[in-house]
């Protein structure tokens, strides 16, 4: 949930009583509803405004007070709208809903690659060949991610700006090196969903690691230290720019 000081909105949700709130598609809907009798309070008590992906805009227009997205995308481009205004990055704030949903380490804004049963079922070769590419891809990213920006820009111009150029400094911490879904991640996610009610309460996730050729890591036995250096390293990426990523025995986060 993000949102600027001059809101009036602080650490505690319940301050979102009153406000407008901004998300993306239903599923978000849902989400703030359940967070608010979570918190003692009534789906009534706050104004739900559907903004897509432009919640950004919304905040800087004073059409909502806050809106869910994402530490590396919408905080980015707030930062930039308040430092152009000559006003802190830091008046930028966020609520974590993992934490307000008591839900413990978990990344559930993953990147997923879906695909439709029996075509997986008839052409494995292909999507173990896809699968290949996207690892060649990433690996090519996480060790060259200049030369992979100039790549990216040369082949979509439009994206070559210095802002863009900052959010994709952000993403890069939360590349994953081997792809693999986390068993953990998927767990949490799933007693989450049946919880909101969008998962009947006998399903079983689907997600496979069947298709990954090569050597996956181990899980991170500190996925909640992990995801508090994780803070602390995306905090030094907005002060200084550049390109960081944990040590290799931190690398439980994963997107």
């Amino acid at each position: 949930m993000v949102y600027l000081k001059s809101s009036g909105i602080t650490p505690d949700f319940r301050t979102l009583k009153g406000k407008r709130i901004g998300y993306v598609g239903e599923f978000g809907k849902i989400q703030i509803d359940e967070l608010t009798s979570h918190y003692g309070m009534l789906p009534s008590d706050y104004t739900a405004v559907r903004c897509g992906m432009n919640v950004s805009k919304a905040i800087i227009k004073g059409e909502i007070d806050a809106g869910i997205g994402l530490e590396n995308v919408q905080m980015v481009e707030l930062e930039e709208w308040l430092a152009s205004q000559g006003r802190p990055k830091t008046d930028v704030q966020m609520l974590r809903i993992d934490e307000l949903a008591e839900l413990g380490c978990c990344c559930f804004c993953s990147i997923l690659y879906i695909g439709n049963e029996q075509f997986i079922a008839e052409n494995q070769d292909k999507v173990r060949a896809f699968m290949r590419a996207v690892k060649r891809a990433t690996d090519f990213v996480i060790s060259s991610p200049d030369a992979a920006w100039d790549e990216y820009v040369d082949f979509k111009p439009i994206m070559g700006t210095p802002l863009n150029r900052k959010i994709f400094e952000r993403s890069y911490a939360y590349f994953s090196k081997d792809l693999k879904n986390v068993q953990r991640d998927w767990e949490k996610v799933t007693k989450y969903g049946k919880r909101l009610g969008v998962l009947d309460a006998n399903f079983e996730p689907n997600y496979t690691n069947e298709f990954l050729e090569w050597a996956l890591e181990e899980d991170s036995t500190d996925p909640t230290g992990d995801q508090k250096r994780m803070v602390q390293l995306q905090k030094d990426v907005a002060e200084k720019g550049g390109f960081q990523r944990l040590g290799v025995q931190e690398t439980g986060i994963r997107a």
